[in-house]
């Protein structure tokens, strides 16, 4: 039974996370943002770890696209280049997310 609790408080944590790294992005609207500022701006609620599970998530699901800061090359994948090298902006489908339009059961509303 505990274990069971346990792995709801991470489900939960998880989706809380999703959704507060991706309003953390959207800050700039417009603009990129490296994802280390994301990092130092959440590390007293949310783990560099845990950053770095989002930004995996929220990459493959197609809500924010990675290129790297000094060239802006875009990278598919999070595994692609360095976190410290990385900046992330949100696509239409992550702004259709943040204003309601879409769900998903990995973020919460």
């Amino acid at each position: 039974m505990a274990q069971n609790n346990a792995e709801e408080v991470r489900r939960m944590a998880f989706r809380r996370n999703n959704r507060t790294v991706l309003q953390t992005i959207n800050v700039m609207r417009e603009d990129y943002t490296q994802l280390e500022c994301v990092a130092d701006a959440l590390e007293s609620t949310v783990t560099l770890n845990d950053v770095t599970d989002c930004v995996n998530y929220l990459t493959e699901s197609g809500y924010i696209k990675l290129r790297i800061r000094s060239s802006h090359t875009a990278v598919a994948d999070l595994a692609d280049a360095e976190f410290s090298m990385l900046e992330a902006k949100l696509t239409a489908k992550g702004i259709q997310l943040l204003n309601g339009s879409i769900d998903d059961p990995c973020i919460r509303r």
